[in-house]
């Protein structure tokens, strides 16, 4: 059984050393076997419980403590920093060549970037591997080192997921800690050389499902994008944890009024607290008001909108 997928216009937008990468226009036609399919399926189970983290679910609402994001974008450099430096030492490896654009790529130096925004620029002396990353760490320099057709899962798993997912994760960041509107804290998600996502992301799918590998090996890298995944669980449990040591943080609830200033018009629509009071006193006729009521406010908006980007983002993350 085979799938069709509709394939990006002719051109990607994309380049490698300097030329301009092009995609046929072509239906690209994928099997079950395909390797790209086969982490799809493969995957499924980890990417929901990764989603499912309390960490994700907190970011996703935009409740971020500013001093985890910079924990966590310390964390992303260790993690790509390694990946890195494995990917560049075996560029000329038969499955690494294929799928090797540093270029459109590679975020340690974005991250460096970002780092310095944070913590100034002697950023360096201020961060250090933690212990919940140092195994994630550890373990690309390993299969970098001793089975470097490994590398191909931590690949897919870190890259394809920043042009999906993490495209909406800025989003919420941008908005949550109200960094500029012009890029500072956030050059993590800008992929500069790479102009189509969609169109990248079949190229690098159709790149990855040419590598020649057996079936075994195909289940090797299905097996390591799931240990992938895991790591990233470990990062985020304990980001979780030193959360629940540092102080909350105000977070600003978007209203824009004080509660007296919206009853002073005796519109209890704008008022979500006197239509759950309503609710809670057993008059059904005030249910129905509560929701719309919540959704008239942009904070309940954007929470709902969060969850919806975040559903299309995933659901695209495995049709594409």
């Amino acid at each position: 059984m085979t799938t069709k997928t509709k394939a990006e216009p002719k051109s990607s937008g994309v380049t490698n050393g300097g030329a301009r990468i092009v995609v046929d226009g072509d239906d690209e036609v994928l099997s079950p076997t395909d390797l790209s399919e086969m982490l799809a399926e493969g995957t499924k189970d980890s990417h929901d419980k990764a989603e499912n983290c309390q960490f994700v679910k907190d970011f996703l609402r935009g409740r971020i403590k500013r001093e985890l994001f910079k924990r966590g974008t310390a964390a992303l450099y260790f993690v790509y920093a390694a990946m890195e430096e494995e990917i560049e030492k075996n560029e000329d490896h038969p499955h690494i060549a294929p799928i090797y654009f540093p270029a459109e790529l590679h975020r340690r130096e974005a991250l460096a970037r970002d780092l310095e925004y944070f913590y100034g620029e002697d950023w360096e002396s201020q961060i250090s591997l933690s212990a919940g990353t140092k195994p994630y760490v550890d373990r690309i320099h390993e299969v970098g080192q001793r089975d470097p057709v490994l590398l191909v899962a931590h690949s897919y798993t870190r890259y394809m997921g920043d042009l999906s997912g993490g495209q909406i994760l800025k989003k919420v960041a941008q908005r949550a800690l109200k960094l500029p509107s012009t890029g500072e804290g956030l050059n993590f998600y800008q992929f500069e050389g790479i102009h189509s996502q969609k169109g990248f992301k079949q190229l690098y799918r159709s790149r990855m499902n040419e590598l020649e590998l057996d079936a075994e090996t195909k289940e090797s890298i299905v097996g390591e994008s799931n240990r992938a995944f895991s790591f990233n669980m470990m990062v985020f449990t304990e980001l979780e944890e030193i959360g629940k040591t540092i102080k909350e943080e105000v977070q600003d609830a978007g209203l824009g009024h004080s509660h007296a200033e919206i009853m002073e018009g005796g519109d209890i629509n704008k008022c979500p607290y006197y239509a759950a009071k309503m609710v809670a006193s057993g008059n059904p006729t005030y249910a129905c008001q509560l929701a719309m009521t919540l959704l008239r406010h942009p904070p309940c908006q954007w929470a709902l909108a969060a969850w919806v980007a975040l559903l299309a983002g995933f659901t695209a993350w495995y049709l594409l």
